[in-house]
């Protein structure tokens, strides 16, 4: 039972190193989502209508309220790991299983809501580039400047046609309009990208929370028999 018990408090002290890396790992990528310049500009842009802000922000705080759980959860993994404490060991498999409950939702959300983030942004940039393309607001004009130089494109292909006065005035220097700068495709590629990586980080988070919360179990019913074996053959003398 020893020789158990010291095999699964190497393997959660390696455990939640990695818990606490990935967890710094999401609150990372949060934060970069939420300040980052492009997608910033775009929940700026949005209309109050547009549901994109809304997840713009609520990305933002389940991050990281799910990377403070998983650094606790790594912390008391770490110390019961250390004292042999049953208290803490149940903490950190409450921590464990907390952060579990949060990461299988968000993975779920992430195949049935794949597209409602791209087609948000995407609305966004159609409505700013139709303003400016009739001419309805010159403070558009510096907005659609802005995504053009965010996400280094051009315009794109729109079925109302006379666009190359407004890529003329809008795109950056040195770029001129074609099917590979589409600004709609660009978008959708750049999300893409982001999307895949936060599911990959997703993934791989919840394959270690899982892994915690075995070792954690195991080892709550390790002290348990250990410190009950210790018990067993003791004599007190009256």
């Amino acid at each position: 039972l020893r020789c158990g018990m010291r095999t699964t408090k190497c393997q959660l002290l390696v455990t939640s190193l990695c818990v606490m890396l990935l967890g710094l790992s999401i609150a990372t990528l949060s934060t970069v989502t939420h300040y980052g310049l492009h997608f910033t500009l775009i929940s700026d842009i949005s209309l109050e209508n547009n549901s994109y802000r809304v997840i713009h922000h609520a990305a933002f705080y389940f991050g990281i309220c799910l990377s403070m759980t998983l650094i606790l959860a790594a912390l008391l993994s770490s110390a019961a790991t250390v004292r042999e404490s049953q208290c803490l060991t149940a903490m950190g498999f409450f921590c464990f299983a907390l952060a579990f409950c949060g990461l299988i939702p968000a993975a779920c959300w992430r195949y049935t809501h794949s597209t409602e983030v791209e087609d948000s942004m995407m609305d966004v940039y159609d409505l700013v580039y139709e303003e400016v393309r009739r001419n309805t607001s010159s403070f558009r004009r510096h907005e659609l400047t802005a995504i053009h130089e965010a996400f280094l494109c051009c315009g794109k292909h729109s079925p109302f046609g006379d666009t190359a006065n407004v890529e003329h005035k809008t795109c950056p220097s040195g770029h001129v309009h074609d099917e590979g700068q589409d600004c709609l495709r660009e978008i959708q590629h750049f999300l893409k990208k982001h999307m895949d990586f936060v599911f990959t980080l997703l993934g791989i988070t919840i394959g270690f929370t899982v892994y915690g919360m075995i070792l954690t179990s195991f080892l709550w019913f390790s002290i348990h028999f250990s410190s009950n074996l210790n018990r067993k053959g003791k004599y007190i003398l009256r």
